[in-house]
Formats: structure tokens, C-alpha cells, sequence
């Protein structure tokens, strides 16, 4: 059978379908995506402007940041637009630009995490030839390859997108354009489908995650050579690192690993992603890191300094 596409625009019935929650939570998410662009930029700003730029550790927590912010305003955004809307509408080159852009961006997040622990796998580990390993153009090389892997882990799923057919139904079950509530509309049938989507993001979820366990595990043992001293502060690094770890993951696993179709709390869920990790990373990193703090006050009262000159 021949593709055929008559769909020009999808409608998003949202998180409620009551007025009075949407207002609520219209005011909610948007002091929510406040704080998010916030904090993210607070960090960017504090290892931009700080020795701490040199470290790989916060090299790379300079680029997670900068995923958040690109990554809830793809998503977030709109959320609060379509609360305040009464038709919640996307058209649909606007809904398969939104697609790629949240899974590619999604997607680097994740890779800079896997980089995130095998710079404290090294640290730990190896750490008379920590600078060596770690070196900055290791570091870009990492980052390119969390670009590429998210770049070709988004264009596969477009590309499968794109090759379906939506015959007439256009209300998604969501608040964004992902891939799941699109198949939902595709109208023929989506076994194999719905195969290569949890290959493409289910499998490769849990995969990278039980990578991720399994390095923390390394670490929690080979700490058992540290001094206290040292195994206090590897511990309340590596405890950051793995709480960011479990606010995405846990959610992309439930979500992406059953098939389409399912029932199952896929929109409530994914808000873990789409705005309390974000939200929350920020809080978790600087809460918990002296040095982070340190850097922080230091960088402040020198702009408030040379401000007030």
C-alpha cells in the first residue's frame, strides 16, 4: 500500500482536560521554565568566567547545562503557550521539527552524561594519569561524538516518521511531538515499527544506563583505597552525577521501552524529563559542590565589583 499523508496540522489534548488545572499549571511550569533558564545560566556563566572551565568535569557539566537550556526551550515553551490556548495546535512540519530537535538534544544529554562518568571513572581510578587521558582535546573529541551519536540517533527516527502514514486523525495524546502518540495516528500496522523505535531509544536507554550503574559500581570499589578525606568528596560527586543520572533515565526507560499503544502515564511521566531534571540539575550541582559555590561567589562579587567601580 502507498503512503499517504492528509494530516497538515495535529492537535495536542495536553496534560488535563480541565481549565481551571491548565491555569494553575500555566503559572506553574512558567516559574518552573524561569528557574531553569536561571540556574543553567547561573552555571554557564560561573565555569565560563572561572578557572573551573579547565577541569573536564566541569567542562562537561558546562555543556549539560547548555542541553538543558536548548532542551526545555524546544519543549517547554510551547507546553506553557498551548495551558493558556484554546486549540492546542502544531502544523505538521513545525511537529517533525520539534521531534528531531527534542531527540537530538536528548540525545547529546545523554552521551555528555556517559562522558560525565568516565571522567570520574578516571579521576578515581587512574588518577596520576587523570590529565593525561582527560586532556581538553579528548574532551571536544567526546562532546563531537555525543553530538554524532544524537544527530544520527534523531535522523533515524525522523526518517521512520516520515515514511508513515497519518490518514485523518490528528489529536495527540500529548503535549509534544514524540514519536510514540504519533503512532498511535498512523493508520496501518506498526509491530515492526514500533520494534526499531525501542531499538533506537528504549534499548539504547537501558543499555547506556546499566553502563552507567556498572561504572558507578567500579568507582564505589575502588574507593575503598582512598582516604576518607578523598572518599568523601569522590562520594558527594559521584552521588550529583547519579541523582541527574536517575531523574532522566528512569523516566526514558519506562517510557520508551513499551511499545506504542500500551496503556501507560507516558505524558505525566515524561515532565520528569521535560522540566524537573532540568530544574533540579542546577540545585543538585551547586548545593552539593563547594567548589561550585565557591566559584560561584567569587564570580559574582566580581562582577558586582567592576560594576560598582
Amino acid at each position: 500500500m502507498e503512503n499517504q499523508n492528509n494530516v497538515t496540522e495535529f492537535v495536542f489534548m495536553g496534560l488535563w482536560g480541565n481549565k481551571q488545572m491548565e491555569l494553575l499549571f500555566f503559572f506553574l511550569f512558567l516559574l518552573c521554565f524561569l528557574a531553569i533558564l536561571m540556574g543553567n545560566f547561573i552555571i554557564l556563566l560561573t565555569i565560563i568566567c572561572s578557572h573551573l572551565i579547565e577541569q573536564p568535569m566541569y567542562y562537561f557539566l558546562c555543556h549539560l547545562s547548555l542541553m538543558d537550556l536548548c532542551y526545555t526551550s524546544t519543549v517547554v515553551p510551547r507546553l506553557i503557550r498551548d495551558l493558556g490556548a484554546a486549540r492546542k495546535n502544531i502544523s505538521y512540519n513545525n511537529c517533525m521539527t520539534q521531534l528531531f530537535t527534542a531527540h537530538l538534544l536528548a540525545g547529546v544529554e545523554i552521551f555528555i552524561l556517559v562522558s560525565m562518568a568516565l571522567d570520574r571513572y578516571v579521576a578515581i581510578v587512574k588518577p596520576l594519569h587523570y590529565m593525561v587521558i582527560m586532556s581538553r582535546r579528548r574532551c571536544n573529541l567526546l562532546i563531537f561524538m555525543a553530538w554524532s551519536v544524537g544527530f544520527w540517533h534523531s535522523v533515524a527516527l525522523l526518517l521512520l516518521v516520515l515514511n508513515l502514514p497519518f490518514c485523518g486523525l490528528n489529536q495527540i495524546d500529548h503535549y509534544i511531538c514524540d514519536v510514540k502518540p504519533l503512532l498511535k495516528l498512523v493508520c496501518r500496522d506498526i509491530r515492526v515499527v514500533n520494534i526499531l523505535v525501542i531499538s533506537n531509544s528504549g534499548m539504547v536507554a537501558v543499555v547506556v544506563f546499566l553502563v552507567l550503574v556498572a561504572s558507578y559500581i567500579l568507582i564505589l570499589y575502588n574507593l575503598r583505597t582512598h582516604s576518607s578525606v578523598g572518599r568523601r568528596k569522590a562520594l558527594s560527586t559521584c552521588s550529583s552525577h547519579v541523582m541527574v543520572v536517575i531523574l532522566f533515565f528512569v523516566p526514558c526507560i519506562y517510557i520508551y521501552v513499551l511499545p506504542a499503544g500500551s496503556e501507560n502515564k507516558d505524558k505525566e511521566i515524561s515532565v520528569f524529563y521535560t522540566v524537573i531534571a532540568p530544574l533540579l540539575n542546577p540545585l543538585i550541582y551547586t548545593l552539593r559542590n563547594m567548589e561550585m559555590r565557591n566559584a560561584m561567589w567569587k564570580v559574582w562579587s566580581k562582577m558586582a565589583h567592576t560594576k560598582f567601580r
